[in-house]
């Protein structure tokens, strides 16, 4: 019959040692030359983790040579943490937005190093020892990989690389099980059990490194990919909108100039009416262009804070009202609560002078928009609603995509690119906010987006 021949702990420890430092070299090496900037700080995690987990691999191989609470305590502690630097790159590579679960990871480890101490400080055996150590391990990697699951996007790569620490996860509650049923008092034993375990488990690891550098390669491509393409409509979008109205805007410059001797003084008043109105669209779509492009470039600083949103929806409604007065649209604003929030108020007001914006555009003359703040759970719920002609179904998909070209004019033929909702979606993006529409053809639309909330009052 088949025996492994068996390995001693240092061996193994050894083992560990040394992979784990050239994981380190690999994922260092990968961040500094190869990564964008977006992905270092996942890479700063993971490799954080690895790097924690040599220097503790150090501590267990100098057990009997310095003392237990180092090579024990300490060691222990910090495998613990390193699962946690570990589980928290994983997090950001599976969900977009994983705050809150990184400060679950953060407890569930804490506790996980509480649990361990507090049993050598009581002189608890080292078989009980291995298993609390085992199902911290357990309980870290769990999170990431429930979430996994619970994600819409899927891959090839975050599939390989999360069925990697599935495996991972099985060898530790078979072998926290085995422990509970054949108690040792080693840390890892002679038979042919142990050394099958540490042996897979080292190859898991491995496959799992590689794993998670091909997903971080991947998201890389993907979003080099969606550079180009948006690239590709920006420029469609300069091409296109911009010599709309710029050639509307010479053609009547030139017939101002030509005939200026010719017109009265009121034709002149609404060929300027006409001009200004086209220069006016052209300082939009430029304004947006650039405020889009700073974003897609990372330009823009994100400077948050606290902030009444009720006065910050009040001040860009009065921006508003000249635009409203124009075509006698009554704007009214009604919230039954003060809500308070860190936002940056540039952008924040960016969004609200937009969905103001379209929200005239697409009403008519002696229409009414209502803007409303509530509060949804934890976060404030602002919605900006007209009755107008509403936006038909063909294009509701298509309105914060770039990809997705819009063309719907207002009710007095006034245009748009549809930049000013990408933006809106952009900044809200920022804030971990969602934006959505609501609407009927012939009945308005409702624009809603929600914001984080810091207080509220009644």
């Amino acid at each position: 019959m088949f025996e492994l021949l068996p390995v001693d702990p240092k061996t193994i420890f050894l083992l560990y040692f040394w992979g784990n430092l050239f994981t380190c070299v690999l994922i260092f090496s990968f961040s500094f030359s190869y990564a964008t900037s977006d992905n270092r700080k996942t890479l700063k995690w993971f490799g954080s983790g690895k790097l924690i987990l040599t220097l503790a691999w150090i501590l267990a191989l100098l057990r009997n040579i310095i003392p237990d609470f180092a090579s024990i305590n300490i060691a222990n502690s910090m495998i613990f943490a390193a699962c946690c630097f570990e589980t928290m790159a994983m997090l950001s590579l599976i969900k977009t937005h994983a705050k809150k679960l990184y400060r679950f990871q953060i407890a569930i480890t804490a506790a996980a190093i509480v649990l361990f101490n507090i049993a050598t400080l009581f002189d608890a055996t080292m078989n009980t020892r291995v298993i609390i150590g085992g199902v911290g391990i357990f309980f870290i990697y769990l999170l990431p990989t429930i979430t996994y699951f619970s994600e819409k996007e899927k891959s090839f790569f975050k599939t390989f690389y999360v069925l990697c620490y599935m495996g991972f996860e099985i060898l530790i509650a078979i072998r926290s099980v085995h422990r509970y049923l054949y108690p040792q008092n080693l840390i890892i034993s002679n038979d042919t059990f142990d050394s099958l375990y540490s042996i897979c488990l080292f190859l898991l690891s491995l496959i799992g490194i590689v794993g998670f550098l091909l997903l971080v390669k991947e998201k890389q491509d993907l979003k080099i990919k969606k550079l180009l393409n948006d690239k590709n409509q920006f420029f469609s979008i300069i091409s296109h909108d911009l010599r709309g109205p710029l050639g509307s805007s010479v053609t009547l410059s030139e017939i101002l100039l030509e005939n200026i001797e010719q017109y009265s003084r009121e034709e002149i008043k609404e060929i300027s009416e006409m001009l200004h109105d086209s220069n006016k669209n052209i300082y939009k779509l430029l304004e947006n262009l650039l405020e889009w492009s700073r974003v897609q470039t990372g330009m823009i600083a994100f400077n948050s804070k606290n902030i009444l949103l009720n006065a910050l929806i009040e001040e860009n409604i009065v921006l508003s009202k000249n635009a409203a007065l124009n075509k006698n649209i009554n704007i009214t604003f009604e919230s039954p609560y003060l809500i308070e929030t860190k936002v940056d108020k540039n952008m924040i007001s960016t969004i609200l002078r937009n969905l103001l914006s379209n929200a005239i555009k697409f009403t008519d003359k002696n229409g009414e928009i209502k803007v409303k703040l509530v509060r949804t759970g934890q976060k404030a719920e602002i919605s900006i609603a007209d009755n107008g002609i509403g936006v038909p179904d063909s294009i509701k998909e298509k309105l914060f995509k770039i990809n997705g070209k819009v063309l719907q004019k207002g009710t007095e033929n006034e245009l748009g690119s549809g930049l000013g909702l990408l933006l809106c979606k952009e900044f809200v993006n920022i804030h971990q906010g969602e934006i959505w529409v609501e609407s009927e053809q012939g009945k308005g639309s409702t624009f809603r987006f929600t914001l984080p909330i810091v207080n509220s009052n009644n």
